[in-house]
């Protein structure tokens, strides 16, 4: 069984992987297949700007995606379902690419739907930022960071506090404090 460090490591290192340039294991670039800057011919195609992103949180992931699109695709049917498709194929992609670096599999279950953000910044340039959680299999429930620190305060912090903190409110002013009482 792989510690909650390995895990998240492997996971890392699977999207690492896939940045634009990124050698492979015969030191020849390597094309993922699942973002749209690979496809078409580089020379002679307008060059798209895209990528993916992992963040970790408690037993959950969160995969964002961005990319430069055309506006006419904003307006064309089935375009969350896109987005949505293209984000459940780079998770696909980082299970796979996860099992070769670490020769161990691991689950990504979909826990939230896609959350798609489309703007622009003129008639030409727009760009769409979206985002999936998935909860990672092997991660304990408990992990989740729903809940607060059950730890006691440290005494000076609890001094602090109970003085009025920051805002002086409940508590008492020092003799030094020359501003008008509320």
């Amino acid at each position: 069984m792989a510690t909650v460090y390995e895990i998240v490591q492997g996971l890392a290192q699977a999207a690492a992987n896939a940045y634009d340039g990124a050698l492979g294991e015969d030191y020849e670039p390597d094309k993922p297949g699942i973002l749209r800057r690979e496809e078409g011919n580089a020379l002679i195609d307008q060059r798209v700007m895209d990528g993916f992103n992992v963040k970790f949180y408690g037993n959950m992931m969160c995969l964002t995606y961005q990319s430069e699109i055309q506006l006419k695709e904003v307006y064309a049917s089935g375009f969350e379902s896109e987005i949505d498709q293209r984000l459940t194929d780079i998770a696909g992609w980082l299970k796979k690419e996860y099992k070769k670096i670490t020769g161990n599999s691991v689950s990504l279950t979909e826990a939230d739907e896609v959350d798609v953000f489309v703007q622009n910044s003129s008639r030409v340039r727009t760009w769409v930022q979206a985002k999936k959680h998935y909860r990672v299999g092997g991660l304990s429930e408990e992990m989740n960071n729903d809940t607060g620190s059950e730890a006691p305060l440290e005494s000076k912090w609890k001094s602090f506090l109970d003085q009025g903190g920051w805002n002086g409110k409940g508590g008492t002013r020092p003799d030094n404090d020359t501003r008008k009482k509320e």
